[in-house]
């Protein structure tokens, strides 16, 4: 049984090996079910993939990308204590190919990207109203490769959160409090 703050990766290269993360109020890990089911949808999206962790917390997202073969993770985060986690459990994977990025996601989101990103994780905090603007600044800062996959996870009374008009929802489970989505940008 997995102590409070760690998560264990679940497939690939590092399978099996645990994080941990600081004891941060409002810090809630993707839990282990939730990940396997969205790493089922995407079984051919993540080797190779460039991926944008927002919001990345216990980093459980990003690593497991990672460990099944995408190419790149940038994991955004604004909490210090939590970014150093990150990079310690980066460290600590040698896993080369994850950027650790601190910053105000949506600050972020405005600048003027260096690339673009085909598979998305975006995991804020409950109850901010944060998936919202995020999702505009993502659709239309040009972070997104034409077909990109987005992962949302928000709470479960957003049973459609709001999203771009051209994302075609795809997926969608309730899990607890969080509502799990799966969305796929169409370009227009």
């Amino acid at each position: 049984m997995a102590r409070k703050n760690e998560i264990r990766v679940i497939a690939g290269r590092w399978r099996g090996r645990k994080l941990v993360f600081p004891p941060v109020a409002g810090l809630r890990p993707t839990p282990g079910l939730v990940r396997e089911t969205l790493f089922n949808w995407l079984r051919a999206e993540v080797s190779g993939a460039r991926c944008l962790d927002l919001f990345a917390g216990s980093g459980a997202l990003g690593f497991e990308a990672a460990s099944r073969g995408a190419a790149t993770v940038v994991q955004v985060e604004s909490n210090l204590r939590v970014l150093k986690m990150l990079m310690d459990n980066r460290r600590k994977l040698g896993a080369e190919q994850i950027e650790t990025v601190r910053g105000d996601v949506k600050r972020f989101l405005q600048r003027t990207p260096d690339r673009t990103f085909n598979l998305v994780f975006l995991d804020p905090p409950f109850g901010r109203g944060l998936v919202g603007a995020c999702c505009r600044l993502l659709e239309a800062g040009g972070w997104l490769t034409p077909d990109a996959k987005i992962y949302v996870e928000a709470e479960s009374e957003l049973d459609c959160p709001p999203v771009p008009a051209n994302w075609e929802r795809l997926r969608h489970k309730r899990v607890g409090e969080a509502g799990c989505h799966l969305y796929q940008r169409q370009a227009t």
